[in-house]
């Protein structure tokens, strides 16, 4: 446990360099966690400037305060925080009444504390309620009532589209078989189920048993992927030109989601080079300025271990 929130930044010298933060600027931080980013952004911002962190979770928005508040000097930019889901941007964007932003910045996944926290249900090392909400006060469905309510090929199709784990069908059948007797309702029982659904051959490698089923879990009790679709395209039209996103992810589904927004919204004209107007209606918004994601040095993740599996991608608007 841990009784206060942490939060180290991965990737923090790469996202300042590639954020072009300017002074004046107004930066969005849509995942804000303990500002570990955002502490460093508003050096950058100076008078003038405007800095709006979001996060669903109050924990992380009272230590973003602080540490914020801690921070500020003299010519210290203007500090907005508000609490909702990147996932509503619009909305949380008009409240904050800027016509435009400047940079946005994205740190996806669960952070440390939610993690450390036992009592938050989304640690597969812990034994607690089996919860897995990012937003408890508002969102009422948990982890506890998916794998106690859907059907077997419901949870199979969970379990392996959202973490590619081998012994899906497996697992969710012993979900299922196990719930006959009583309700499943700590993360404890689950991860014995899992244990027990994975044969002992394939548990000696590829780490604990039960974080991929955890993170299919936690993917949907969220609904992780289609708010991140709607985030990125609500960051993508209010981007001034010349203003930057920077999206750090860390597993696969995640990364491929926000490699897909990019290119879609930098597909360039497709139309034959004879043509006298462009008749395919590609409008291109972006460019993308990172071909590969960027990845953490080893240095990084010796001190941060949870950095290892980060990827960087940026892109700009170019209209």
């Amino acid at each position: 446990m841990t009784n206060q929130y942490r939060h180290t930044p991965v990737l923090l010298a790469e996202c300042l360099e590639h954020l072009n933060l300017k002074p004046q600027h107004t930066f969005v931080d849509s995942t804000l966690g303990g500002a570990g980013h955002s502490s460093e952004v508003a050096k950058r911002l100076g008078e003038g400037g405007l800095l709006i962190g979001i996060d669903q979770d109050e924990m992380a928005l009272a230590a973003a305060k602080k540490r914020l508040s801690s921070a500020s000097t003299e010519n210290a930019c203007e500090v907005m925080l508000l609490r909702g889901n990147f996932g509503d941007l619009d909305e949380l964007l008009v409240e904050a009444q800027v016509p435009g932003i400047d940079a946005i910045l994205f740190d996806l996944g669960v952070s440390s504390p939610q993690l450390d926290l036992p009592q938050r249900g989304f640690s597969f090392r812990e034994d607690a309620l089996l919860d897995m909400r990012m937003d408890p006060g508002r969102q009422t469905i948990t982890a506890a009532e998916l794998v106690n309510t859907l059907s077997a090929a419901e949870l199979t199709r969970i379990i392996r589209d959202y973490s590619d784990e081998k012994w899906a069908s497996r697992i969710a059948q012993f979900i299922v078989e196990r719930r006959e007797g009583h309700p499943i309702e700590t993360t404890g029982e689950l991860v014995d189920i899992i244990k027990a659904a994975i044969p002992a051959s394939a548990r000696r490698a590829g780490g604990h048993p039960a974080k991929r089923t955890f993170q299919a879990l936690r993917i949907e009790v969220n609904g992780e992927l289609t708010v991140l679709r709607r985030g990125l395209d609500a960051a993508i039209r209010w981007l001034n030109p010349g203003g930057r996103i920077a999206v750090i992810s860390y597993h696969s589904l995640e990364d491929r989601a926000v490699k897909e927004a990019f290119a879609e919204h930098s597909k360039k004209c497709t139309c034959p080079p004879g043509f006298p107007v462009c008749v395919c209606g590609a409008n291109p918004a972006l460019k993308v300025i990172t071909r590969k994601p960027i990845l953490p040095t080893e240095a990084e993740i010796e001190v941060n271990p949870r950095a290892r599996s980060a990827k960087l991608r940026v892109a700009e608007k170019i209209r």
